[in-house]
């Protein structure tokens, strides 16, 4: 693909692409950014672009890819930050950490009975922090097959929490019915 292709082809969808990543991320800045980043991708790979049927599609997939890579990564947070949190927590904080403290052992519970896969890919990555390289190395699943893992075992995680928690939430609204 020509520059004045890639100017008639590509650019115009600068604004669609803007408002599509502005819906996901809620901060036009980083929607900006976003943006950017897939035409500078696009650029590099222009061309390849020709063999592309439906660009507009494309790109919007790019775009839709990175914003969730993003919001993920807003997600993630390292045991360095979670320590950092309990070093500098204010007085009167204790019962939030037990209530922390309770959940993260029903986490490590529910880790526990995943698969080994999934139980050993969601430790490296989550609690040792390690890239997916490294995961790769010392399992030798190959990072498309870590990411399907770890996505697995964070939703297993996940949705047995909230049942728990759920199973919690009508106990004590049955205990205060009983009360009052």
């Amino acid at each position: 693909m020509q520059t004045i292709d890639f100017k008639t082809k590509v650019l115009p969808l600068s604004g669609r692409m803007m408002r599509f990543a502005d819906q996901f991320l809620k901060d036009g800045d980083e929607a900006k950014d976003v943006v950017q980043d897939i035409f500078l991708k696009l650029w590099q790979m222009r061309d390849e672009l020709d063999k592309i049927d439906n660009l507009d599609a494309f790109s919007m997939k790019m775009v839709r890819n990175r914003c969730l890579d993003l919001i993920r990564a807003r997600r993630a947070v390292s045991m360095d930050e979670v320590t950092e949190r309990k070093l500098n927590r204010e007085p009167g904080e204790e019962r939030d950490e037990l209530e922390l403290t309770d959940t993260a052992g029903r986490i490590r519970a529910l880790i526990g009975r995943l698969p080994e896969q999934q139980k050993a890919v969601m430790y490296m990555r989550d609690i040792e922090n390690q890239d997916y390289g490294e995961i790769a190395e010392l399992t030798g699943l190959n990072a498309n097959a870590i990411r399907v893992n770890l996505s697995r075992a964070r939703k297993k995680v996940r949705e047995e929490l909230v049942k728990i928690w759920e199973n919690e939430n009508e106990r004590s609204k049955s205990i205060v019915a009983k009360i009052f």
